[in-house]
C-alpha cells in the first residue's frame, strides 16, 4: 500500500510517518521532500503548500544565485538542454538536462512521477516529468543519453522518484499498460512477455474490470531505469501517493482540478 500521512503538518517532525531514505525540510514557506540519496545536491520535491509559487520563487529556497529552467510540459518524451528553457515562452518538453553548474531544472505534476537525476562526479543533473506517456515514450532513457553525451556515465548516476499516484488509485485501460510495458526495454518483446515483466515488478495489479489494470507508474519507471543500467541501490522511490494525501499533494485523479506541485534540482560545478 502507498503510504499516507496523518496531520498535523505544522512542522516537519510533527505527525509524519518516517520515510526511510527521505527527509522533510521545513521553511517559512512550507514543506518539501528531499531524497537522502541526492543529499549532496540541492533539490526538492515541493508540496501543495507552495501553491501559486513557481520555480522562480521556489529556487530561492534551494540555493541563492542560481538560474531557473523550466519547460512547458505536454506529456511528451522530449528532453532539452537547460539553456533552451530559460525564459518565456517556455519550450515544449517534459525533461531538462543541465549544461553547467548553477542551473536549476524543474518539472511539475499532479500524479505523474517527478524524476530527478544527478551525476555525483560531474555535478550534472536532469529533471523529468514521467507520466505513463513519458515512460511509454522512454523519456528517462533520453535524459540518460543526453547526460552521457555530455560525459556522464550511467552507472554513476543517482535517481530519485518523487511522490506520485499509487496503483490503488490509478486505474488505466489495458492499452496504456501495454504501451508502458513495451517501452520498458529497448529491444523487441512480445506483448504477453512485456505484461508479465510489468506484473513481476509489482507495477501492474489486477482491476475488477478485466479490460483495465491498476498501474504503479513509479514501479514501472524504476524497472525502466534498471533496464537502462541504473543499479537498484542508486534509485530512491518515494512511497507517498499524491491521491492519498490531499493535505500535501494535488492529484488530478482525485480532484479533477488543474493544479501542480514542482520538483527541482541544482547542478554543481
Amino acid at each position: 500500500m502507498a503510504e499516507a500521512l496523518e496531520p498535523p503538518f505544522d512542522r516537519p517532525d510533527a505527525g509524519f510517518n518516517t520515510l526511510e531514505g527521505w527527509s522533510w525540510v521545513g521553511t517559512y514557506g512550507g514543506l518539501y521532500l528531499q531524497a537522502d540519496l541526492l543529499g549532496d545536491f540541492e533539490h526538492g520535491f515541493f508540496t501543495r503548500q507552495w501553491q501559486g509559487r513557481g520555480p522562480e520563487e521556489l529556487a530561492a529556497h534551494l540555493s541563492a544565485g542560481i538560474s531557473v529552467h523550466r519547460p512547458r510540459q505536454i506529456h511528451s518524451a522530449i528532453v532539452l538542454p537547460a539553456g533552451r528553457a530559460q525564459r518565456e515562452p517556455w519550450p515544449e518538453a517534459d525533461g531538462l538536462v543541465s549544461e553547467k553548474g548553477g542551473q536549476s531544472v524543474w518539472v511539475c505534476g499532479a500524479d505523474c512521477t517527478p524524476v530527478l537525476l544527478a551525476d555525483p562526479i560531474s555535478g550534472r543533473v536532469a529533471a523529468c516529468h514521467a507520466g505513463w506517456r513519458g515512460v511509454a515514450g522512454r523519456i528517462l532513457p533520453q535524459a540518460i543519453a543526453l547526460l552521457e553525451q555530455a560525459g556522464s556515465r550511467r552507472d554513476q548516476l543517482l535517481v530519485a522518484l518523487g511522490p506520485a499516484i499509487s496503483a490503488e488509485a490509478y486505474q488505466v485501460e489495458r492499452e496504456v499498460s501495454l504501451a508502458v510495458a513495451l517501452a520498458l526495454r529497448d529491444l523487441p518483446v512480445d506483448e504477453k512477455r512485456a505484461l508479465e515483466d510489468l506484473r513481476g515488478c509489482g507495477a501492474l495489479q489486477p482491476d475488477p474490470n478485466p479490460q483495465r489494470d491498476r498501474l504503479d507508474i513509479r514501479a514501472a519507471t524504476r524497472l525502466q531505469l534498471q533496464a537502462e543500467g541504473i543499479a537498484s541501490d542508486r534509485i530512491a522511490v518515494c512511497p507517498l501517493c499524491t491521491a492519498s494525501n490531499p493535505l500535501l499533494f494535488h492529484s488530478w485523479r482525485r480532484d479533477r482540478v488543474k493544479a501542480v506541485q514542482w520538483s527541482g534540482i541544482v547542478a554543481q560545478g
